[in-house]
C-alpha cells in the first residue's frame, strides 16, 4: 500500500460513512420517497450503492491486476441497474446497511492494498470508451457514483 492508495481509501471510507449515516437515519417514509434522478426509492438507491461497492471493489482488483474486463456497454449497465431496481423494490433498512458494511469495507480493503503501480495499471472498462487507470475507476465509478446518488437521496429527503 502507498500514500496514494491510503488517501483515496480515505476519501472512500469518508463517504461511505456518511451514507451510512444517511441510511441509518432514514425514516420509513423518506425509505419510500422517489428520487428525481433515478426515479427510484431511496432505499432502492441505498441499496444499489452497497452492492456497486462490491462489485466496483472486484473491477478495481481486476483492473489494477492489468487483466481484462469483459466486456460491457453503458446500455448494459443501464439495464442491471433497472433491474436491480425492479428486484430490490422492496429491500429493508437492515439488510443493506449491513451490505453496506461488507461491500463497504471490501471496498475500503482492495483500495488500501493497491501499490502506486497497480493504481496506474488501465483496462478498457466500458467498450467504446477509453482505458481507465484503476486510480479512475475509484475516484470516478467508486466515490463520485457515491457523491451523485447520495446527493440525489439527500435532496429528495431535504437534507444537507
Amino acid at each position: 500500500m502507498g500514500a496514494r492508495a491510503e488517501a483515496m481509501a480515505g476519501k472512500f471510507d469518508e463517504r461511505y460513512r456518511e451514507l451510512s449515516k444517511l441510511v441509518e437515519g432514514l425514516s420509513e417514509a423518506d425509505w419510500k420517497k422517489v428520487t428525481s434522478a433515478e426515479k427510484w426509492p431511496v432505499g432502492v438507491v441505498a441499496h444499489h450503492l452497497a452492492v456497486a461497492y462490491g462489485s466496483v471493489a472486484d473491477l478495481v482488483r481486476v483492473v489494477a491486476a492489468g487483466q481484462a474486463v469483459p466486456p460491457r456497454t453503458m446500455d448494459m449497465v443501464h439495464e442491471n441497474n433497472a433491474r436491480h431496481a425492479k428486484e430490490h423494490a422492496g429491500t429493508d433498512k437492515a439488510e443493506t446497511l449491513a451490505l453496506l458494511k461488507t461491500n463497504g469495507a471490501k471496498a475500503a480493503g482492495v483500495v488500501r492494498g493497491l501499490s502506486d503501480a497497480e493504481l496506474d495499471r488501465s483496462a478498457a472498462v466500458l467498450t467504446g470508451m477509453p482505458p481507465f487507470t484503476a486510480t479512475q475507476v475509484i475516484e470516478r465509478i467508486l466515490i463520485n457514483h457515491t457523491d451523485e446518488h447520495m446527493g440525489s437521496m439527500k435532496a429528495t429527503i431535504g437534507a444537507k
